[in-house]
């Protein structure tokens, strides 16, 4: 996970994202999503990273269950501070409104796969999932490579 999110392999994202989708397509669990939505990273911290690691993962899992990905509907509209040493609360506190929607129209009554590459508080995960909730009749699912304790 290091080496996908600081050392641009982004290699290792797909693969992971196409072996957590040969598991997913394993499961008699899983219930097919409509769409896969990376959770969007700032403009700027694209711009600067050169891709988004989350959206590696998403391509993965794609290859694998044939899902498309929709990475332009879910935007990062606040170039928050790096999460890496905030409690849950400032977490929190940082995400509540970085998140927007351009069409939420398009969402209405789907079931979505929202991807992150690693899990820590979840405080992420749960802005991007407020946002999400605005539409009608949209379910979520959630996947995350890694997490942290």
């Amino acid at each position: 996970m290091h080496q996908l999110k600081y050392n641009k392999k982004t290699e290792a994202g797909k693969r992971a994202g196409e072996l957590y989708g040969y598991e997913l397509k394993q499961s008699d669990k899983f219930i097919y999503p409509e769409l896969i939505i990376p959770v969007p990273l700032h403009p700027s911290r694209l711009k600067k990273r050169g891709y988004n690691q989350s959206e590696c993962i998403a391509a993965g899992i794609s290859s694998v269950l044939g899902i498309p990905v929709c990475s332009d509907n879910l935007s990062r509209i606040e170039n928050t501070r790096t999460q890496t040493r905030k409690s849950r609360f400032a977490r929190y506190e940082n995400l509540k409104n970085a998140f927007l929607l351009k069409n939420p129209n398009l969402l209405i009554n789907k079931h979505i796969l929202l991807i992150d590459d690693v899990m820590t508080t979840g405080s992420t995960l749960e802005a991007c999932s407020l946002k999400l909730l605005e539409i009608e009749g949209l379910k979520i699912s959630v996947c995350t490579i890694a997490y942290a304790e």
